[in-house]
């Protein structure tokens, strides 16, 4: 469990994870309604929710049936533990079957905006009118509660399309509140977390700041304290945030692996020299990085020989301040989920999570681990970060090595940093840059065959990646502007030796995932 989570000072409201994407929009918009939010695994038991002491459970929707043969279910024990329930979608059908009411396929299934009818008086749709418009994506429905529940809401295909048992803290609803299509779902879940589970809404990044503040000098004690800076806005934040906590105490290391952008170890180090008042160890170690990755291909070996060189390299810079104890960390919430856990299959080992060495000798300190993005910039802006930190767009941890498909090579690294240079370029003349998640090049380790000045060459293409999210969990790819993309075209061909061709990729995520490795 994450410092964050071992602390006192935030209601904690539970999203089991029937379907992965519902599960972490549903978890976004509660802490949008500032209360804290966990994904846990559908196969949790009573006795590990009654020890994370929430407030409120939330069964997110799914893409299953109740009554498939390998239907998901919960442990019945978890109904009984006398904490408030609320049931969506395919949530809302399972409360309903392990209660005693029928889920049937009734042959008009719902799925988009549909007409919903508040049939009467109850605690979710109190502030809600007679007739509402809710985004249904369901073939079961629930037809008949269980004993004790009111039916508070109708459409045309689902007779029990919400339903609540007020004495007993249960409520379900067949729509999905958590989507902007259901515009007045944020309403219904701040009535479940506010009203049904008296849930405390102070999960604002003031307190964020001053509980994460506490649990770090709790951790840490009298002990010395190193901070990898890679120079983006995580570890910027983590950084603050432990500097607050500890002052002196802390020493941060910028490793220079020589898989950044062009001209971004320097500025690296001039950003931090002047905006942190503390210790600041620069490491060159480029040549021990391209050492680890020679001849390596799988996405997954890099991320792993990328983590462990970093480790080993903290460990000697550690040697020489022998006092250090504890590594602090930008790890986010997306990170932890992404890298596989109990809650969520492996979709990529990060290198500051799957990565990590087994025999590491720092204690880890990660106090944005339970935070996504969009929280770590707002907790950046209250620390008095600068804007250009706070907002640079996200790059990952392992660098250009995993936007290079195949062997990282010299060659490739300048080739793909020079390409780089020119999306992102373009992007900000375009004044695209805030508005985009992230956009940059992608180098695949293969050539194709062109012609330039009326001779064949044999060069890599370049693919161009941009998305815009709220926080990577999803990502919808970025209908850039043609003239903008036939200037990143032009000038990539034209300006970068080794390139012939431009291609922009139109996947969202899921199914691919944002970075390409």
């Amino acid at each position: 469990m994450s410092d964050l989570g071992e602390r006192d000072g935030f209601d904690r409201v539970l999203v089991v994870d029937f379907g992965a994407q519902y599960a972490r929009l549903i978890a976004r918009r509660v802490r949008e309604a500032h209360v804290l939010s966990e994904i846990v695994p559908r196969e949790i038991t009573a006795a590990e929710v009654a020890a994370r002491r929430p407030v409120g459970i939330i069964l997110s929707g799914g893409p299953a049936s109740v009554y498939a043969e390998d239907a998901y279910t919960l442990d019945p024990e978890v109904l009984d533990l006398g904490i408030p329930v609320l049931g969506i979608c395919y949530g809302h059908q399972l409360l309903a079957q392990m209660l005693g009411g029928d889920v049937a396929r009734t042959g008009a299934a719902e799925f988009g905006k549909t007409d919903l009818a508040v049939a009467g008086e109850g605690v979710l749709l109190a502030a809600l009118e007679a007739r509402q418009t809710v985004w249904m994506s369901h073939r079961d429905a629930v037809v008949r509660p269980p004993a004790g529940f009111a039916v508070t809401a109708t459409t045309a295909a689902s007779p029990v399309a919400a339903m609540e048992d007020r004495a007993g803290g249960r409520y379900g609803v067949q729509f999905h509140p958590e989507v902007v299509h259901t515009p007045r779902g944020d309403e219904v879940l701040k009535a479940f977390l506010l009203e049904a589970c008296r849930a405390r809404p102070n999960w604002t990044r003031a307190s964020i700041i001053e509980q994460a503040v506490a649990a770090v000098r709790r951790r840490v004690g009298e002990e010395k304290v190193l901070c990898g800076l890679s120079g983006g806005v995580d570890s910027a934040v983590a950084a603050a945030l432990v500097h607050r906590a500890v002052g002196d105490q802390l020493t941060c290391v910028f490793i220079d692996h020589g898989l950044l952008r062009g001209g971004e170890a320097g500025q690296v180090v001039e950003t931090f020299r002047s905006h942190f008042r503390v210790d600041l160890v620069h490491v060159e170690a480029a040549e021990r990085f391209l050492t680890a990755l020679a001849g390596v291909t799988d996405p997954e070996a890099k991320r792993r020989a990328i983590g462990e060189t970093f480790i080993r390299v903290f460990e000697e810079v550690a040697a020489a301040h022998s006092d250090a104890r504890f590594l602090v960390q930008g790890t986010l919430y997306p990170d932890v989920i992404e890298s596989g856990t109990r809650d969520a299959a492996r979709i990529k080992s990060h290198h500051n999570v799957g990565g990590l060495p087994a025999d590491m000798r720092l204690e880890l300190v990660e106090p944005l681990r339970d935070m996504f993005k969009d929280e770590v910039r707002a907790v950046g802006e209250e620390l008095g970060l600068p804007e250009e930190m706070v907002w640079r767009q996200p790059f990952p941890g392992p660098g250009l090595a995993v936007r290079i498909i195949g062997e990282v090579t010299p060659e490739r690294l300048e080739i793909l940093r020079a390409a780089d240079a020119i999306i992102l370029e373009e992007v900000r003349r375009a004044g695209l840059y805030r508005r985009l998640w992230q956009a940059f090049g992608v180098l695949p380790a293969v050539r194709s065959v062109g012609v330039q000045g009326d001779e064949r060459t044999y060069a890599y293409p370049l693919i161009v990646r941009a998305v815009t999210s709220e926080d990577a969990m999803t990502a919808d790819w970025a209908r850039l502007p043609y003239e903008v993309l036939e200037r990143i075209s032009s000038r990539v061909i034209n300006e970068v030796p080794g390139i012939n061709r431009v291609a922009y990729d139109i996947s969202s995520k899921p199914p691919a995932t944002i970075e390409w490795e």
